[in-house]
C-alpha cells in the first residue's frame, strides 16, 4: 500500500517538474532561435512577427503535454524503468508536437524548420531526464 501511495504522489510530481524544465528549455531555446530568426531578417513586419508569437503559443499549449502524459502512462503501465525510454521518448515526443500543430492548417502541408525540432528535441530529452530522476527510475 504505501509503494502505491508514492507512486500516487511521485508520477504526477514528475511530470509537473518534467514539463516545468522542458517549458524552460522551449522558452530559453526557442526564444534564442526566435532572436536570430528576427535578425537574419533584417526588417520584420508587425503582422510576421504576430504570427510568430500566435505559432509559439500553439505550439507551447496543453498539446504538447498530451504525447508526453502518453508516454508516461505507457511506461507506467509497463513498468518501465530505463532512462532511454524515458530520455528518448520525451524527446520523439516533443519532436512530434510541431507535426501535431500543423495537422489543424488548411493548405499544403509542410515539415517544420529544423531547429524547430531541435528544439522541441532537446526540451523533450530534459523532460524525460527529469521525470526518470524523479518518477522513471523508483519501483
Amino acid at each position: 500500500m504505501l509503494k502505491f501511495l508514492s507512486r500516487l504522489i511521485l508520477v504526477p510530481l514528475g511530470f509537473v517538474l518534467g514539463a516545468l524544465a522542458a517549458v524552460a528549455v522551449l522558452l530559453s531555446l526557442g526564444s534564442e532561435r526566435i532572436t536570430q530568426a528576427i535578425s537574419a531578417n533584417g526588417d520584420v513586419s508587425l503582422t510576421e512577427t504576430w504570427a510568430l508569437l500566435q505559432s509559439a503559443v500553439v505550439l507551447t499549449s496543453a498539446m504538447t503535454l498530451v504525447p508526453a502524459l502518453l508516454l508516461v502512462i505507457a511506461g507506467e503501465v509497463a513498468r518501465i524503468r530505463t532512462i532511454y525510454y524515458y530520455v528518448a521518448g520525451g524527446g520523439a515526443a516533443l519532436a512530434a508536437t510541431p507535426l501535431i500543430a500543423r495537422f489543424g492548417e488548411a493548405g499544403a502541408f509542410s515539415m517544420p524548420n529544423p531547429a524547430v525540432w531541435q528544439v522541441f528535441a532537446t526540451a523533450g530529452f530534459l523532460g524525460g531526464f527529469v521525470y526518470w530522476l524523479i518518477a522513471g527510475r523508483s519501483t
